[in-house]
């Protein structure tokens, strides 16, 4: 019990929208989560009876994505530590239109519609951050849409590669793709063979050296002029 009760508190504290709730207020917020463990590929909503709920992960990644009309799938988001969704459905009440599946063996902690509500009427500072997050992810939405319509798919891969966390060895900065290639290009809105071609130009220039799911960025100056940053 004290186990899960510290896991919670990491969770809690984890969250943006929580992170201005005194000690005393946290410890509420940590009374109402609960601890879910996806395995990789596990959907976060299967089978699931108890209504909208905010997912916050821990530790792992979690994609979330909308099934278009072709029966296929559409990428939304890539979530890591620390990030959460469902925020819309526990607003609204409503059963999530997304999908979420973990990338990876994840960690989560779930709060319900019911229990958040309650929260959100007692804090109204909880209730700010969170329409907060919801404006941020908006706004995120509008500069995505404006990437897809105003750049092209080399542009494109180079925001999203700089966008990635980095890291910095002694052969210079790289970053690793936190999905397989073909959700990167569900993600970036084009075909698996586009996305290729595209990676293929950045390497003959010189660009990027591509090892597996390592990316080096040789140049990131050109890949800052490329998206147009």
């Amino acid at each position: 019990m004290a186990e899960a009760s510290r896991e919670h508190d990491r969770c809690v504290a984890r969250v943006p929208i929580f992170a201005g709730l005194s000690e005393g207020d946290q410890d509420l917020v940590t009374g109402l989560a609960r601890p879910l463990l996806l395995r990789a590929g596990e959907e976060a909503y299967a089978g699931s009876g108890d209504g909208p709920r905010l997912l916050v992960v821990h530790a792992g990644r979690l994609t979330v994505y909308r099934p278009a009309a072709d029966g296929g799938e559409r990428l939304l988001r890539v979530l890591g530590p620390g990030d959460f969704t469902g925020e819309e459905a526990v607003l609204t009440g409503r059963p999530s239109r997304d999908g979420v599946r973990a990338v990876e063996d994840t960690r989560l902690c779930s709060f319900s519609h019911r229990e958040l509500t309650a929260l959100l009427g007692r804090h109204s500072r909880v209730a700010v951050q969170l329409l907060a997050s919801v404006a941020a992810r908006l706004g995120e939405a509008e500069d995505r849409l404006d990437a897809l319509t105003s750049r092209d798919v080399v542009a494109r891969l180079a925001g999203y590669l700089l966008g990635l966390p980095v890291t910095h060895a002694s052969d210079g900065p790289w970053v690793a793709l936190p999905i397989p290639k073909k959700d990167v290009a569900s993600l970036l809105d084009t075909t698996p063979e586009s996305l290729s071609r595209a990676l293929g130009r950045l390497a003959s220039r010189g660009t990027i050296v591509i090892d597996g799911s390592r990316v080096a960025l040789a140049d990131p100056d050109a890949l800052l002029a490329l998206a147009g940053e």
